[in-house]
Formats: structure tokens, sequence, C-alpha cells
């Protein structure tokens, strides 16, 4: 026995579910019917509520602007800006100064967040 042939055992044929010909063109008839049903939808349906504006990114750029948080975020984007020009430390990344901005703004945001959730 092949390998071929102990894969193959393991398979199904793909096109043995597949309709006949005949029934391909019933079947479109049928669902062709069915179309203007799904249509129509009731007025209610039409008249979806409006998902409230999110505020988050709001309130994590004032943080990012805050007293606290502005000198972490300077320090982020002469980071970025160094490393884009490629004046950076060969495999510098400026991860940590990123991690230390997102602590800082994620800690001012929170309370004034769920604040606002309540």
């Amino acid at each position: 026995m092949s390998l071929t042939d102990l894969l193959s055992s393991f398979l199904g044929t793909v096109h043995a579910d597949a309709p006949a010909e005949e029934d391909k063109g019933q079947a479109d008839k049928e669902s062709a019917q069915e179309e203007p049903e799904a249509e129509e939808e009731s007025p209610a349906a039409e008249e979806e509520e409006e998902e409230p504006e999110d505020i988050h990114p709001g309130l994590r750029e004032e943080c990012q602007q805050s007293a606290k948080c502005a000198p972490l975020t300077q320090h982020f984007l002469h980071c970025q800006e160094k490393v884009s020009a490629g004046e950076g430390f060969k495999h510098e990344d400026c991860v940590e100064e990123l991690f230390h901005m997102m602590h800082c703004v994620d800690n001012c945001v929170a309370p004034k967040l769920f604040s606002k959730l309540k």
C-alpha cells in the first residue's frame, strides 16, 4: 500500500454532497422567491439606537498632556523621532518609554473613566 492510497482512504469525495444540476436550478428559483420576504423589515429595526460617543480617547489625550504625564509623553516622542531617523542605538525600540508613558496615562484615565461610566 502506497502513501497516497493510505491518505486517500481517510478522505471522502468532496463532490458527493453537491446537488445535481437539476437541483441547483430549482434551489436558485426557491432562493429568489425568498429574497423579497427578507428585504421587508419592521420600522423599528430601521430606527436603531445611536451608540454614545466613546470618551476614552479624549480622556487619554487629556491625561497625556497633564502635568504628571507630559514629561513621559515627550520623552517617548523624542525617542520615537530619534529611532525613526536612524540615530538610535542598534535594536533600540522605545518600548520602555512607551511602557512608562502608558502606565502614567492609564493611572490618570482609570478614575475619570469609571466615574463617568457609573
